[in-house]
Order: structure tokens, then C-alpha cells, then sequence
């Protein structure tokens, strides 16, 4: 089963990453290294190297897909039957409040485990939303239920829970520092829940340039422009003439920076082989190790 991870076609492709594999009669979520050990002995039909982008990640055939998982449609279906375990309690205590807050339930969707119908005790709520300006009111949403006592801010034990998945290169105090005040994860009833922007059609940029890596670097620079801090790939414009754009693909740096705050980034230089334009690239692989942004406190 795989995640869609990209907007655009890949040679006919679906840009994906491989996240569960049939375990039996269930299904085992793996991690960046189980998928790609998995991928090249049974089935390296999936593993795809993007001549534009100089990476390495999964892409599926259409013929291939059995059935697409939609977020949309799986939250509807949910929302419309009684709730068949505490999780799906939780989810439709948690819609309910938020659109008390203004949230049109039409922009949102359900992803990760509840989206295939595997979750567990302990699993998170993953919502999507789809639009920048849905998005954007669902994080206001948010912020003003964890201001009304309605949902709670991450605990330590579910900051640390989050830190332990994600927190990459920076230590505890900077990853909840910079977490706290994104509003895209809160709780309900002490279940994590987390909101991540799908943008709309006429939002995309139509990313058609070919990338040649050229090492790595760290930098420091005054972010200019944030507006897309929040999208996939998360986009900040900063004070560098080498490199002007800062390009996030992992979770971990959506949201990090507004613009005004000075940050220190470190990650792959891209070139565009057709301009020259040059890019700070975090998040060559889905854990980033040794790659990060910060906010130069």
C-alpha cells in the first residue's frame, strides 16, 4: 500500500512511498529502509529514479492500482455511520468541534491508518485539507479550541512520542519549540491529531525543472517569504544569493519559519540545469538526517 507523495506524473507514473505491507491478514506500516529493502528483492518494478529531480523514491504504474484510498470520501463514510471504536469516537468529538470553530467539512479528508481502516489503540488522527485558505482557517481552528480548553496541546509524553518519530537533527527543546506554535497538531482526549495541507489544482506551481545535486551546505538567512511554508514541498524564499529558495520534503519543517525570523538551514544544494537557479533541498529521504531548518533564537 502505498502513500501518494507527489502532484505530478512521473513518466506515467504515480509519484508514491511504499508505507504498509501485507503482513498475514494484517498490515505492517514500515519505515524508509524496511520499504526500499522490501521494494528490491520482491518487487523493484516500484522503485523509480527521477531523472528531474536527481532522487530516488517509489512510482507506481496506473495499470497497477487495485483501488485508490480516497480522504475525502473515507472521513464522509465515517462521519455518516456510529462510531465503531473509541478512535472514531474521538474523530467525530473532534469534527464536530472544530467546525464549531468555522471549518467546512467539505475542504477536509482522513489519511493514514484510518484511511485503510487499520487503526489501533494509540494510533493518531491524520486529517488533510484541501486549499491553502481552508488550511489556514482549520490551523486558526485550532488554535482557538486549544484557547478554549475544547482540545489540548501536545503533552510531553505525545511531544516526546512526536519528537522520537520526527525530530530529525534538532534536539527536544528546539523541536517543541518550533511544534508549539504551528497549531497543524493538538489532542483530543489525549490522542494526537495532525493537519496537513493538499493543495488545489490552480495552487501548484508546475515544478517541470530538472535538479542536479551539487553537495550539501548550511546557511544562515532572514526568511523573505513564507506563504508556502505549509504546502508539500514546504517552500521558504530567504536572504541568500546561492540559494534563494529553501525546499522542505519532509513533514518535520512544514510551518518552521515566518517570515522576519532568521533561520539556519542545512541540506542538498540543487541546480537547475536549464537556469542555474540554485536550491537548499531538506528532506532528501523521509527521516533527514543531517538535514534541518531552525529559527535562530
Amino acid at each position: 500500500m502505498f502513500a501518494v507523495v507527489s502532484y505530478h506524473p512521473h513518466q506515467q507514473k504515480v509519484g508514491s512511498f511504499l508505507r504498509y505491507a501485507s503482513s498475514g491478514d494484517a498490515w505492517q506500516k514500515v519505515d524508509t529502509a524496511q520499504a526500499n529493502r522490501l521494494l528490491s528483492r520482491h518487487h523493484p518494478q516500484y522503485l523509480f529514479k527521477s531523472k528531474q529531480f536527481d532522487a530516488e523514491f517509489h512510482a507506481v504504474n496506473i495499470s497497477d492500482v487495485v483501488k485508490h484510498h480516497r480522504p475525502e470520501q473515507r472521513l464522509k463514510a465515517l462521519l455518516a455511520a456510529k462510531p465503531q471504536d473509541e478512535i472514531e469516537q474521538k474523530l467525530h468529538k473532534l469534527i464536530t468541534i472544530l467546525v464549531q470553530f468555522g471549518v467546512n467539512c467539505d475542504f477536509l479528508g482522513l489519511t493514514g491508518s484510518m484511511l485503510i481502516g487499520q487503526q489501533k489503540k494509540g494510533s493518531d488522527i491524520d486529517l488533510v485539507v484541501y486549499g491553502r485558505q481552508a488550511f489556514h482557517q482549520t490551523r486558526d481552528a485550532v488554535k482557538q479550541a486549544v484557547a478554549s480548553g475544547l482540545i489540548e496541546e501536545l503533552d510531553l509524553s505525545l511531544m516526546k512520542d512526536n519528537f522520537n518519530r520526527r525530530g530529525g537533527d534538532l534536539n527536544f527543546d528546539d523541536f517543541a519549540w518550533h511544534e508549539s506554535r504551528k497549531f497543524n497538531k493538538a489532542a483530543i482526549d489525549g490522542t494526537k491529531f495532525d493537519i496537513g495541507m493538499v493543495c488545489l489544482p490552480d495552487e501548484l506551481e508546475h515544478d517541470h525543472h530538472h535538479y542536479i545535486k551539487q553537495g550539501v551546505s548550511t546557511v544562515k538567512a532572514v526568511v523573505l517569504d513564507d506563504h508556502r511554508a505549509f504546502d508539500f514541498p514546504a517552500r521558504y524564499l530567504i536572504d541568500n544569493e546561492m540559494t534563494p529558495e529553501v525546499v522542505s520534503f519532509t513533514h518535520t519543517y512544514v510551518g518552521q519559519a515566518i517570515a522576519g525570523e532568521t533561520i539556519e538551514v542545512s541540506g542538498a544544494i540543487e541546480c537547475d540545469s536549464a537556469s542555474g537557479q540554485r536550491r537548499l533541498v531538506v528532506g532528501s529521504t523521509r527521516e533527514a538526517i543531517g538535514e534541518y531548518i531552525k529559527v535562530c533564537r
